[in-house]
């Protein structure tokens, strides 16, 4: 048995093996004692191999999902090997093989996908200064090609968050490096190029790519040899499901970098969460197909805007039509797109195509409702009526409520198989026949306890207890003997048993073989089934985005051909829904007008007064309208558009040896050698990093070249007070501030977007307000007096570390002031009276 397991390991060196023994799987030596620091799971040991003691660990097969699931998440692969051979007939150690390996990239089995998410395996080959990219989604069948530059290849893995990428071991660009992604090093002679031609052919069943207008993709076609393969080697068969191709190209999506990913929060928080996103919030889909899609809109939004314009068509007739029958009636539809990739891979379980059947049994009630009126929804409407030979197949030939796995029987019709049915009656008439027996032979020996029975350990018996056993016939074969008890066979009960038990194990293989069949048949159907699950998917998106703009009150955006970038009274869909939902009072809306005269706004105004909130609102409002959604705003219209960069906050990559500066100014170079002028531009405090003088100098450096040479619509936000006199030289910038009103020592943030710059950036003020000892802050605002007071002098020489000055001249603002340094909760009974006399002073003075 060893012997064959080392056999196993060896074809799957990299690979945690599960090792099939009876009720539970096997991992041996190293992989036994990895799972164990991985999942926790108790070591032991049995017998020898080489002098030493053989470690061992396992998990019941009964709950093997949850491991491999587990194990997924940590970026492990697991190579399952079950037992392939016959028990009964097995001379030695029971024939065992690998039957699929399942890796971060290929996992297709439900427990262990997430249902709203795509779980994509991406392969990257690298030709001189091109990288060729080849993804596939084993649970949906989508297979996608693009290439594209070192600096675009960040953004591409942005897109796609591949959950494993296949790449050469000689090739390590710096973006798959801090990708999070679990990486699978491949050997080079697997990417190439001509060997990914033949096989992209064979797989779409072309004679060549010209119909994709793929045929020139070398670098990815490269990627495309290691992807087929490998994934064909984890499924062990052909890829039957993938029929189509998908070829993107970088000049004609909407590029979001890493960055813009990151900062606007689009599928994941800062903190890494799923909520609050910009996704969260529009993800009101009734089935993980329309998420998937949703999420799909989302991150890959087109620079033309035709297919945008389409999904506002759409979500127009939705609107007048009503969307909410169409959403009631998508409410329980089956993942019909997973369930046909099962299919094609053999994997399907037997409640998936019950699903199937129910899904299909409802798609008239589903067109009724479906509305049509433009080409995308009459598209879907094609669509959602495939062969009606599909669902009589499954209402023929699967149970009304089937078993969870096939191994346990009960899941062919009753009807379908004349030879099933007969071995079942055979088992089904088993009580008959035991009751019968039981009376015969209480009449028979006169024992009135004597019971017939069976169990799955030794199969049909009879049983007497010690009172009647002086009673047992000679015929009786003692079978196991009980503390109280004896069970016996008779020549009878064997014959039976063996005919029971025959037929049993007769009906179970006979309805694995018509399972088979019926996977047989339906691979045929694979075609309109996952057209079907495309327009499924399409419409709950639609419909979701429907709900989304009539309950949060959301427009129709307007596209232009000239560079425009209009919005009127504009919101930040998360940070307005949050609100609502924490009843924190309502958002303040804002306009952002940008144009060919006005490119780039300098935007000052205090810390937390809503700077930052505003720029990624213009940023969201500009990408929701990409993708086809309505927009949080009174009106918006927006001309053509190639990019959203953002610049914000303050962060290190240490992993990288990167400190918070450098890496400020890496995105910063990022965004000048990248925006042009259709580009969306989000700059937020650059400069803060280092010293003061430097900061500005870069601030205003970089200011003037997004202004004169890249040309993009930029909101360039700062506290840098000297950058206001930035529009008094360049006549297509604009200052706007965040208003406030100071009242006293606090601060009321307005929220509301002003024309003009800031007064001040009410720094102290925030400080207090976030808890900063009293002391502290008065010393604060003396030292800040003293600068703003110098630098206006012409002298900068200032003691930071000076105590406040003491007051020399006694005015009514002088009582203010002391009054406003009085901490009543802090004072003592005698600096209490002090402070008195003091204010009693100054005032008569």
């Amino acid at each position: 048995m060893m012997a064959q397991y080392l056999r196993i390991k060896a074809e799957h060196p990299d690979t945690l093996v599960f090792y099939r023994m009876g009720d539970f799987y096997e991992l041996f030596f190293d992989d036994a004692r990895k799972a164990h620091r991985l999942l926790d799971i108790t070591l032991t040991t049995r017998g020898q191999s080489n002098g030493e003691p053989v470690v061992m660990a396992g998990v019941p097969v009964h709950s093997v999902e949850g491991y491999l699931a587990r194990l997924i998440k940590l970026g492990e692969s697991v190579a399952v090997a079950e037992q392939v051979g016959d028990v009964a007939t097995a001379k030695g150690p029971v024939e065992r093989k690998v039957v699929r390996v399942v890796t971060p990239g290929t996992v297709t089995d439900s427990e262990l996908l997430n249902d709203r998410a795509d779980t994509l395996l991406l392969a990257i080959s690298r030709q001189r200064a091109s990288f060729g990219l080849a993804w596939l989604g084993l649970a949906s069948g989508q297979l996608g090609l693009a290439e594209c530059g070192e600096r675009e290849l960040g953004s591409w893995l942005a897109r796609l968050n591949p959950a494993e990428i296949l790449i050469d071991r000689d090739e390590q660009p710096l973006a798959v490096r801090q990708c999070r992604a679990a990486r699978t090093m491949r050997p080079g002679w697997q990417f190439d190029a001509g060997l990914g031609l033949r096989k992209l052919c064979e797989q779409l069943r072309v004679i060549s790519l010209n119909g994709f207008n793929a045929q020139d993709l070398g670098a990815a076609h490269a990627a495309a040899a290691a992807l087929l393969s490998y994934a064909e080697h984890t499924q062990g068969r052909a890829l039957s499901h993938v029929t189509t191709l998908t070829v993107e190209r970088g000049s004609e999506l909407l590029e979001l970098p890493p960055a813009t990913h990151r900062n606007l929060e689009l599928t994941e928080t800062l903190r890494g969460e799923s909520s609050p996103t910009l996704l969260s919030l529009l993800d009101a889909c009734r089935t993980g197909m329309g998420s998937r899609a949703l999420r799909h809109w989302l991150t890959h939004p087109l620079r033309e805007r035709s297919v945008a314009h389409a999904r506002h068509d759409a979500i127009a007739i939705l609107h007048s039509a009503g969307f909410e029958p169409l959403r009631e009636a998508l409410r329980g539809i089956s993942d019909v797109e997973r369930i046909t990739s099962r299919v094609a891979l053999r994997q399907v379980r037997p409640r998936e195509l019950a699903g199937l059947r129910f899904t299909l049994a409802n798609l008239p009630a589903l067109r009724q409702v479906a509305p049509g009126g433009t080409a995308l929804l009459d598209r879907c409407l094609e669509d959602l009526t495939p062969d009606p030979q599909v669902g009589e197949l499954l209402l023929r030939s699967i149970a009304e409520e089937p078993a969870v796995l096939l191994r346990d029987g009960g899941v062919i019709a009753t009807g379908f198989d004349a030879d099933l049915d007969e071995l079942r009656a055979i088992g089904q008439n088993c009580d008959a026949f035991l009751i019968d027996l039981e009376n015969r032979e209480r009449a028979r020996t006169g024992i009135a306890n004597l019971r017939v029975q069976f169990n799955k350990v030794h199969g049909f018996y009879i049983e007497v207890t010690a009172s009647g056993l002086d009673k047992v016939p000679a015929d009786y074969q003692r079978r196991q003997t009980l503390k109280n008890a004896e069970r016996f066979i008779t020549p009878e009960l064997k014959t039976f048993e063996d005919k029971a038990l025959s037929a049993q194990d007769r009906a179970l293989a006979r309805e694995k073989w018509l399972f088979e069949q019926v996977l047989d048949q339906l691979q045929a159907y694979l075609r309109p089934l996952a057209a079907l699950g495309r327009a499924l998917a399409t419409l709950d998106a639609l419909a979701a985005l429907a709900e989304r703009a009539r309950t949060l009150g959301w427009c129709r955006p307007e596209f232009v051909n000239h560079p425009c970038l209009d919005i009127e009274a504009g919101r930040h869909p998360v940070v307005e829904a949050r609100l609502g939902e924490t009843g924190g009072g309502d958002f303040i809306a804002n306009d952002c007008r940008l144009d060919a005269r006005t490119r780039l706004l300098i935007i000052t105004g205090p810390n937390m007064g809503g700077k930052s909130t505003f720029m990624r609102q213009v940023a969201l409002i500009a990408l929701m309208a990409a993708m086809g959604s309505y927009v949080p705003a009174r009106q918006c219209r927006i001309g053509p558009m190639d990019a959203i960069h953002t610049r914000i906050g303050a962060a290190d990559d240490l992993a990288n040896a990167q400190s918070t500066f450098m890496l400020e100014m890496t995105e910063a170079a990022q965004i000048i050698h990248g925006a042009t002028d259709q580009s969306l531009v989000l700059m937020d405090e650059i400069g803060r990093g280092t010293s003061t003088f430097d900061g500005l100098a870069l601030a205003a450096a970089i200011a003037t070249h997004l202004h004169d040479r890249n040309k993009a619509f930029t909101l360039f936000a700062t506290h840098y007070f000297e950058l206001t006199e930035f529009p008094r030289q360049h006549e297509r910038a604009l200052n706007l501030h965040v208003s406030a009103a100071e009242s006293g020592d606090d601060i009321v943030f307005l929220h509301a977007i002003e024309h003009g710059p800031a007064s001040r950036s009410y720094g102290v003020q925030v400080a207090r307000l976030a808890g900063m000892p009293p002391a502290l802050v008065r010393q604060a605002r003396a030292t800040l007096e003293a600068l703003e007071t110098q630098s206006r002098a012409g002298d900068l020489q200032v003691d930071l570390f000076a105590p406040p000055p003491a007051p020399v001249a006694v005015a009514q603002s002088e009582v203010d002031e002391a009054l406003a340094a009085i901490d009543p909760d802090t004072l003592t009974p005698r600096e209490a009276l002090d402070a008195l006399y003091r204010l009693k002073k100054l005032q008569t003075s």
